[in-house]
């Protein structure tokens, strides 16, 4: 459309309102520089930035909102509560969790690993590393190798550091021969992976390059795969909403331009996950071309206490790999049958599930989290010694409990 600013015409793409008097309140946020067309042979422009609502009250929500979002940064808060680092001697993009932000994050594998534990999982360790060839079996240099970080030359051969854990759970279970009886099998990890993101991508604990997923992986017969995924549905929002987490939005991400596996089974597992999600009654939208590359999936974001969206829950069906790595069981016929496999992670990775927590809960964690449960606090000196007394005894029924001598 054409645009007028005084003596100023240019063509400029809208949305537009015909004069500033229809704008209710606006408000100019900040300028920055920037080189015409983005060339720094160019000369250096001034950027305006600012927002305009339809009245002064949705725009003092909106500064208001900003305001919060700036309190509750986890990475201010990180620093404020000494929960975690990212140093330059390390890289941009590496975690160094302090005291008491490990604290939390063992409160969090704790109670990972006992709900699985109930659930049926057993609980598996993969290496960091793998050769290469791992990788081309499973696809992932030719799908994903814009997200790995360069190859490892060990003694002639090449390793890559795993940006997925799913090959090493495929090749436990490939270890011994399984029965149609057997399955389901249930494979979890708190599995640390390795990812290249640009650095100017990397976010705190939101976007990182080294994380640790909580993932799982599920070995299936056909007939066992719709009652899996529901059954996992509830796993899901138990353990969100077990973190404080009550809205989420959910979608059903189908077949990318680049993916592998057949047409067939890639219907097959959209309708399982579609038929899951109707079954359970859960409202959920379609996101097109969103799934990976070995399966569709479910998205699961949840809303934090500000209404902003987080990714973090996700289950995926994938008969991809188990034809790749010629995953099998003995059929009731004693006929061998592909297995089918599920991905799962729940929280997605801790780093970002920890992170989001931060900002959702302001850095006041709920009791059962909180790095300290109780502080004593003498009045003078002369109840030090009574107050550490109180501290152990705190500790010694299983408190976290930390004394202030000050």
């Amino acid at each position: 459309s054409l645009y007028r600013m005084g003596n100023f015409l240019d063509l400029c793409r809208g949305p537009h309102v015909p004069g500033t008097g229809r704008v209710g309140a606006f408000h100019l946020m900040n300028t920055a520089g920037a080189y015409w067309r983005g060339d720094s042979k160019n000369k250096m422009l001034t950027r305006i930035y600012g927002v305009a609502f339809a009245s002064k009250k949705e725009l003092d929500e909106h500064l208001r909102i900003l305001e919060e979002i700036k309190k509750r940064d986890h990475r201010k808060l990180g620093r404020e509560l000494d929960l975690f680092s990212v140093t330059d001697d390390i890289g941009p993009g590496l975690i160094l969790w302090h005291p008491k932000g490990a604290v939390v994050r063992r409160v969090m594998e704790d109670f990972w690993r006992e709900e699985h534990a109930k659930a049926g999982y057993d609980l598996v360790f993969s290496p960091h590393v793998a050769r290469l060839d791992l990788w081309r079996i499973s696809g992932h240099t030719d799908f994903y190798r814009q997200a790995m970080f360069s190859p490892i030359d060990v003694e002639g051969q090449e390793y890559q550091l795993k940006p997925m854990n799913c090959p090493f759970h495929i090749l436990i279970y490939k270890s011994r021969m399984r029965s149609y009886r057997d399955l389901p099998i249930r494979y979890a990890e708190l599995g640390t992976v390795y990812r290249y993101e640009p650095s100017g991508t990397l976010h705190g604990l939101l976007r990182v390059r080294g994380f640790t997923q909580d993932d799982a992986h599920l070995f299936l017969r056909p007939d066992q795969l719709d009652e899996e995924i529901f059954t996992l549905l509830d796993f899901t929002l138990f353990v969100l909403r077990s973190f404080g987490f009550e809205r989420y939005d959910i979608y059903l991400s189908t077949r990318p331009e680049k993916y592998a596996g057949t047409l067939e089974n890639w219907d097959l597992a959209e309708s399982a996950l579609r038929k899951a999600l109707e079954r359970k009654g859960l409202p959920f939208e379609v996101d097109p071309g969103e799934g990976v590359f070995y399966g569709p999936k479910i998205d699961i974001k949840i809303k934090d206490m500000l209404g902003r969206s987080w990714q973090c829950s996700t289950i995926q069906v994938d008969f991809n790999n188990p034809e790749r790595f010629d995953a099998t069981y003995v059929a009731d016929d004693g006929a061998p049958r592909r297995a089918i496999m599920i991905h799962r992670a729940l929280m997605g990775s801790l780093e970002r599930f920890f992170g989001v927590l931060v900002e959702h809960h302001a850095g006041a964690f709920p009791v059962w989290l909180a790095p300290v449960q109780a502080d004593v606090v003498p009045v003078t000196e002369k109840q030090n010694a009574f107050a550490q007394e109180v501290v152990a005894a705190l500790r010694a029924a299983g408190f976290r409990a930390e004394g202030d001598y000050r």
